[in-house]
């Protein structure tokens, strides 16, 4: 991955790679779920008790000695697992919960001790091959790197999922030896050991939903594929998509069925979008709560916020954390507001910035408005009372308030608290020089005349 942080802790649709797998194994119905770590093991062991707390257990394997080490560490370290073991790779994000009850199922009905899961690859390269017997029976797997040029030309492979009775698991596990091109105890040799006693079944797959992730540009596959699968689900739900390939969305989210969704809509963390709201091109939410009949014009980001029902927001509108809109409120282009509630029907219009801001019901912002919140030291509060009226290009000079039905004119710098129902101006005189600008004009091209 040509990075610093554990493979399988990099994200998918906000989801780290071996937390789409665990989910996956406990969307199957596992019971328990046994995660062996080694090298990062505390990034990983945080991730994954943060999700999924006591329906996961980590298992320590000290040494990279292989797959089948990485096994025998898992058996060895609970010996009450019983039953059918479902062993899964931490970099395969796609697998679908009905395959491994399919595998898991089939392996049951046939009373055999090993199913596994194959596939068809044009280039099988880097994959073990499947090596099977005149019957057609699977025999045994063989690694890429100790393959013969004829199995080397094999194209059905091994993806690496196996249903495995645990009695015959643990008793394989103990014959495995390291006699390979790697020097590892090698999973994939417990096959062979199987089809020895006639009890091996196969399961074939699609190669898209079990591709293992081993570098960045897989990473970017998967993730598109994930995104892909999302959106379909939402589409199918009642969701109106209008481009199914350019709508990002963390696994977090959820999408009630009516809202809409525009081109190249970001949901990140997550967000609630409630059905009537519509979300228009390119808006970019994180941890956003968008409630009913809300309207997201183009372009406007948003984070840790709430929108409330009806509310308007945008275009080019930036709502920081902290931010509550009320009702039918209206944030307008190019407006930014932090930590600030706004009521209902309130009105934040273009070119404004709010912060730190308290504002009632039926309050109007004009244009180029600023709260003028800090002080080089500390935040303060701006409180706008129900009914206030603030002109264009006004600042008010936090902490302030201006109390129900003022009016702030505009152009004014509000200094001190405005009493209810009062005007606030702050002006200088205007003085008009009859005839200036003529003369000034005839001087100035005087001067540009060579």
């Amino acid at each position: 991955m040509k990075s610093k942080r554990p493979k399988v802790l990099h994200e998918i649709a906000g989801r780290a790679l071996v937390s789409w797998v665990v989910q996956t194994a406990l969307d199957a119905g596992a019971a328990r779920c046994l995660v062996v770590v080694g090298a990062g093991r505390d990034d990983v062991e945080r991730e994954l008790l943060s999700r999924f707390w006591d329906r996961v257990e980590m298992v320590l394997q000290p040494e990279r000695r292989g797959t089948g080490d990485a096994v025998r560490c898992a058996i060895e370290s609970n010996v009450e697992l019983g039953g059918r073991l479902v062993v899964l790779y931490g970099d395969c994000p796609l697998i679908p919960p009905g395959l491994l009850r399919d595998l898991v199922d089939r392996s049951e009905h046939a009373g055999a001790s090993l199913g596994l899961v194959t596939a068809t690859l044009a280039d099988p390269s880097g994959y073990g091959r499947i090596v099977r017997n005149g019957a057609g029976d699977v025999q045994r797997i063989v690694e890429d790197g100790d393959c013969s040029r004829d199995e080397r030309a094999v194209e059905e492979v091994n993806p690496g999922l196996y249903a495995v009775e645990a009695d015959f698991l643990r008793e394989a596990i103990a014959q495995l030896t390291p006699d390979n091109a790697q020097g590892q105890l090698y999973l994939t040799d417990v096959v062979e050991l199987a089809a020895n006693e006639h009890k091996v079944v196969d399961l074939r797959g699609n190669m898209a939903d079990l591709i293992g992730v081993n570098d960045q540009a897989d990473l970017a596959m998967a993730a598109s594929t994930r995104r892909r699968r999302m959106a379909e689900e939402l589409a199918r739900s009642g969701v109106g998509i209008a481009d199914l390939n350019t709508l990002y969305l963390d696994a977090e989210c959820e999408v009630e069925p009516g809202a809409t969704l525009g081109a190249n809509v970001h949901l990140r963390g997550a967000c609630i979008v409630r059905a009537g709201a519509r979300i228009d091109v390119g808006c970019v939410l994180t941890n956003v709560v968008i409630e009913k009949d809300a309207i997201l014009l183009p372009y406007t980001v948003a984070a840790d916020s709430t929108i409330g029902e009806g509310a308007q927001v945008g275009p080019f509108s930036h709502l920081r954390p902290q931010t509550q809109l009320g009702p039918r409120s209206k944030v307008g282009n190019f407006s930014e507001t932090k930590k600030t509630t706004v009521g209902e029907g309130s009105k934040v219009n273009h070119l404004s910035y709010v912060g730190d801001g308290v504002i009632g019901e039926g309050v109007n912002i004009g244009a180029g408005t600023i709260f003028c919140n800090y002080d080089g030291e500390q935040k303060h509060v701006t409180v706008l009372e129900d009914g206030v009226f603030i002109g264009s290009d006004s600042q008010l000079i936090a902490p302030v308030t201006v109390k129900k039905g003022a009016y702030v004119a505009s152009g004014t710098t509000v200094t001190r608290d405005v009493p209810e129902g009062a005007l606030a101006v702050s002006r200088p005189k205007q003085e008009n020089k009859e005839g200036y600008a003529t003369r000034l004009r005839a001087r100035l091209r005087r001067k540009k005349t060579p």
